[in-house]
């Protein structure tokens, strides 16, 4: 089925979130809507899907103007998305999940589980999914649920299925068999839109690629076009993709995680005896796919676990059982993973960002009272320094870009004397421009003595940057190797594999 978006614009209020967007998809053909977080590209999908309504413009499939008031039309018309986050109930069979909101009856109304099992195992038997339509959707591995999501838009007979950032919990291996399944789609006439900001993965897969930044399409591309050339297309300039990181000068070990375990809120045991070490000059990246135990890990250092076992030393000195204040004024700078939650205060202004955690003494406070002077020039030098796009410091925190809002956490967290830099998804909704920036930063910081841990889901991210990888899976590391490690061994030890000979780092 072709598909044709014509002309869409959508606005919210003054902001204008797709202005104009015309593209075309071909039967059979990847299509790949390439662009930052926030350039528009699942606005636009959210329009094809029903969920918004275009101001102007129009849906065209197989050449006939369509109207979709809601995804039903939408699916109805053979179109279907495999979301991000995916739709399913954990506590459903395949099956059931297959079925659900199509639910096939026989007579008298009842529900018909076998002909929505039959659906399944021929979908599977089709590609190679190997699905069992009684398993438990909440038992399988991710890269599986992912399979259940296209099997439940192919038995509502979609022609034309939307990836949109399909990637981004998936483990590399995971990914490449994804890959793999769109190829097999295509093969079958499918038409398929493929929304991502990931290079590689557009050079793998796409037969064409649309670029598209700040809501406007600002060119074509070839999958043969170079790294270089598609970021550069996406941000508007020239992006240098890797960072200068010379060999590592170390030091003694900094940061010291010893038989670390954490149980969470409603008694799981998140993170479970790790053991690790951060040397002066050194930067650490733990790798793994969301929810292993990361978030949990980067919270207990920081003091915001509550139920801690094992130690956690800085310089010889404890972490274990301090306050936030305190672990902060020990010498730790802080780059949250949800910069909008623990990161900033939107309602303040640039300037009262830049000194949230120094409000209490010098040199921004003397004697209870606030140094206005005195912050202004530092924020305003720090404006400068981190390239803060923006009217002024008195601008506020919420008004940025998602990569300003970055460099004011970065510029507050640099700016002080570190004895340990964390930096969790440093760049999650960053361009390639922002990311840049912020990995140069990061660099200079291990450069300068400091130890650095990194946690990030993007593998390409841990390999840029780390020294040292540590790989988290189901709480625990499962090894620690040097930062040059190939990708495919880091991908299966993201999926529970230990590395042969043990921890090689």
């Amino acid at each position: 089925m072709k598909l044709e978006l014509r002309g869409i614009t959508k606005r919210f209020g003054a902001l204008v979130a797709n202005d104009h967007i015309s593209v075309v998809v071909e039967p059979g053909e990847i299509h790949c809507l390439l662009g930052e977080n926030g350039a528009g590209k699942s606005t636009l999908m959210n329009v094809l899907y029903g969920l918004y309504q275009a101001d102007e413009g129009e849906i065209l499939l197989d050449d006939k103007v369509q109207k979709f008031s809601g995804p039903g039309d939408a699916m109805a018309a053979g179109i279907g998305m495999v979301h991000q986050h995916f739709m399913l109930i954990p506590v459903f069979t395949v099956a059931e999940n297959v079925m659900l909101g199509h639910e096939p009856t026989t007579f008298g109304d009842r529900l018909n589980v076998a002909k929505a099992r039959e659906q399944v195992r021929e979908i599977s038997q089709r590609f190679g999914f190997d699905l069992d339509p009684d398993a438990l959707v909440g038992d399988l591995p991710v890269g599986v649920q992912q399979r259940v999501e296209i099997i439940k838009a192919l038995s509502r007979d979609a022609k034309v299925l939307v990836f949109d950032e399909p990637t981004a919990v998936l483990t590399p291996q995971e990914t490449d068999e994804l890959m793999l399944i769109m190829k097999q789609l295509k093969e079958t006439g499918t038409s398929i839109v493929f929304i991502t900001h990931k290079l590689r993965e557009v050079r793998e897969v796409a037969d064409k690629i649309t670029v598209i930044r700040l809501g406007k399409v600002v060119g074509e591309a070839s999958p043969t076009a170079s790294n270089e050339e598609l970021a550069s297309m996406m941000v508007g300039r020239a992006i240098e993709l890797t960072i200068e990181k010379g060999k590592a000068k170390l030091g003694q070990p900094a940061l010291v995680v010893d038989k670390l375990s954490v149980i969470d809120p409603i008694g799981q045991l998140v993170v479970n005896n790790i053991s690790f070490d951060i040397k002066e000059g050194e930067i650490v990246a733990v790798a793994g796919v969301q929810g292993n135990g990361q978030t949990e890990l980067v919270e207990a250092i920081m003091g915001l676990q509550s139920k801690v076992t094992g130690g956690i030393t800085l310089n010889g000195r404890s972490l274990v059982g301090r306050s936030v204040r305190e672990v902060l004024d020990a010498g730790v700078g802080f780059v949250p993973e949800d910069r909008n939650e623990d990161g900033l205060v939107s309602e303040f202004t640039i300037a009262e960002n830049l000194m949230l955690d120094r409000s209490n003494g010098e040199p921004f406070v003397k004697h209870g009272t606030l140094q206005l002077a005195t912050l202004a020039e530092f924020a305003e030098e720090k404006l400068t320094e981190f390239d803060i796009r923006a009217q002024g410091i008195g601008t506020h925190a919420g008004n940025l870009s998602g990569g300003n809002q970055q460099k004011v956490v970065l510029a507050r967290e640099l700016s002080r004397e570190l004895k340990l830099l964390v930096a969790a998804q440093p760049t999650r909704g960053l361009d390639v421009g922002s990311v840049e920036f912020v990995h140069t930063r990061i660099v200079e910081a291990r450069d300068s003595g400091v130890p650095v841990l990194v946690v990030s889901t993007e593998l390409d991210e841990v390999v840029a940057l780390a020294d040292r990888i540590a790989v988290m899976y189901r709480g625990g590391i499962v090894g620690i190797v040097p930062g040059d490690t190939p990708r495919d061994v880091l991908g299966l030890m993201m999926a529970g594999e230990a590395p042969s000979g043990g921890k090689a780092a």
